[in-house]
């Protein structure tokens, strides 16, 4: 049921979507050099990994050091970029991960392997089903990047703060999984990107 209701609303939704793929595909390739797609490895259900879709959103090269983004004083964001994601347009290509399979629309966030190592036991229950383009996390969290923005040390702060509390909201999700839960995050998230 899950599998069906993610194909029947992504594939329209990358079909209605296309011009502004476009547009931002323009946009990207006007403003700085590279390509039009970042292509990332993350952990997916069961320990899989996949690679994980992006627009292009940092200078080429820019994840060869730390993989945290820390907000406004961030010199590998672009300056496209930073509308990308505060918008949250960037992640729109992940569409095609949720329409091959790899991802689900509401589901936990998916990790690059090096956090996922520091996972307790409890923690890698979130891997038992597929990851999401958002969940409660990321409503919660909408604002991570300017959070990392004002730490003195964000890699610390992202293990030893901003890690676990997701994941204790992605285990809350596993825990309220169904169709009303899902639609109440993806309204939830729509909102708090427009509001």
């Amino acid at each position: 049921m899950k599998r069906l209701f993610d194909i029947c609303a992504s594939l329209p939704a990358l079909i209605l979507l296309s011009p502004l793929f476009l547009l931002i595909s323009l946009v990207i390739l006007l403003g700085s050099k590279g390509g039009v797609f970042y292509r990332q490895q993350r952990v997916g259900r069961n320990g899989k990994p996949f690679l994980l879709f992006k627009f292009r959103s940092m200078r080429p090269q820019s994840d060869k050091g730390s993989l945290i983004t820390i907000g406004g004083r961030d010199n590998r964001i672009t300056r496209e970029g930073y509308f990308l994601r505060k918008y949250k347009l960037d992640e729109l290509p992940q569409l095609l991960n949720i329409i091959r399979g790899d991802m689900s629309i509401v589901g936990p966030r998916p990790e690059v392997q090096r956090y996922v190592d520091l996972y307790t036991p409890e923690q890698k229950k979130v891997l038992s089903v597929r990851p999401g383009l958002t969940d409660w996390a990321s409503i919660e969290y909408m604002d991570e990047n300017e959070l990392l923005g004002k730490s003195s040390d964000p890699e610390y702060t992202y293990i030893h703060e901003i890690m676990p509390a997701k994941l204790e909201l992605n285990l809350r999700y596993i825990r309220e999984a169904g169709l009303l839960t899902d639609l109440k995050i993806i309204f939830l998230t729509i909102f708090k990107i427009f509001r």
